[in-house]
C-alpha cells in the first residue's frame, strides 16, 4: 500500500487542521520503525504498489512547522514537502482576510525560516499565491495564481517548484488542465491511498487528523485500516453532497 500523509498545523486546539505534537511524535516513532518505507513525494508513485510506503506533506506553512514539526522530522532525516501560498508567507491563514469558523488563525512561516529549512533539505511545493478556491477564478486569475506562485518560489529558493497542492482541495477539469501544464504532480484532499495507476495531478492523501487515535496509523495496510479509511471517506463524500 502506498499513501501520501498530510498535516497542516501542529497545535493543541483540536481543530480540523490541527494535530497535537504528541500525535506527531507518535507518528514519527512509527515511521522510523521501518514498518513502511518513507520516500519523497516525487518518488512515491515509483514505488511498486505492493510495497508499503508513504510520503510526508504539510499544507499552508504554519510557523509551528518550523518550530515543532521540522526539527522532529529533520532529526530522522525524513523527506518532507511543504506546500506554501507564496503571497501569504510570513502572514497568517486568514485566507482572503477572513478567519474560518472552527479554525484558529495562526502565523505562517516567514521567508528567512523557509530558506533555512530548504538549505537543510526541505522541499517546497506551491499552494498557489493567495490560497483561493481555484475553480471560482477566471482563466487569467487562475494563471496568475499558478504562475505567480511558481515565479515567487523560484526567486526565493533558486528552484522552480514541481509539485502543487489545490487549496481547499477545490479542483475541476479546467483547474487540473491548467496545473498539468505547469507542475509535474499535484495533491488533492481526496481521502484515499494511491491507486495502482494514479493520476499524477489528482493524487489523494491521508489527512493525519483522522489518524490521531493510538494505533490508527500504525494499522497501515491492514483490513481494519482499510475499513476505517472507507468509512471516513464515505462520510466525507456524504457531507460534501449535503453542502452542495
Amino acid at each position: 500500500m502506498r499513501a501520501i500523509l498530510t498535516y497542516h498545523s501542529i497545535d493543541p486546539s483540536g481543530s480540523p487542521v490541527s494535530v497535537d505534537e504528541l500525535v506527531l511524535r507518535r507518528h514519527i516513532a512509527w515511521l522510523r520503525s521501518g514498518r513502511v518505507q518513507v520516500v519523497p513525494l516525487e518518488r512515491i508513485t515509483d514505488v511498486p504498489p505492493e510495497r508499503d510506503a508513504v510520503a510526508i506533506t504539510f499544507d499552508d506553512g504554519f510557523a509551528n512547522f518550523d518550530t515543532v514539526a521540522w526539527p522532529l522530522l529533520r532529526h530522522q532525516d525524513f523527506p518532507v514537502t511543504l506546500f506554501v501560498a507564496s503571497e501569504r508567507v510570513g502572514k497568517d491563514n486568514a485566507w482572503g482576510g477572513e478567519s474560518a469558523p472552527g479554525i484558529p488563525t495562526l502565523a505562517l512561516v516567514g521567508w528567512d525560516a523557509l530558506r533555512k529549512m530548504v538549505r537543510q533539505g526541505l522541499t517546497i511545493g506551491s499552494h498557489s499565491r493567495t490560497h483561493p478556491r481555484l475553480s471560482q477564478l477566471g482563466d487569467a486569475e487562475l494563471a496568475a495564481e499558478l504562475d505567480g506562485s511558481a515565479d515567487e518560489l523560484a526567486a526565493a529558493f533558486g528552484t522552480r517548484p514541481t509539485s502543487f497542492c489545490y487549496p481547499y482541495g477545490d479542483v475541476d477539469e479546467r483547474v487540473t488542465a491548467a496545473v498539468r501544464t505547469r507542475y509535474a504532480r499535484a495533491c488533492t484532499t481526496e481521502l484515499a491511498v494511491l491507486p495502482t495507476t494514479p493520476d499524477l495531478h489528482l493524487l489523494p492523501r491521508l489527512d493525519a487528523f483522522y489518524y490521531r487515535s493510538p494505533g490508527r496509523l500504525e494499522a497501515f495496510g491492514t483490513p481494519s485500516f482499510r475499513r476505517h479509511l472507507w468509512l471516513r471517506a464515505t462520510a466525507r463524500r456524504v457531507r460534501a453532497a449535503f453542502r452542495k
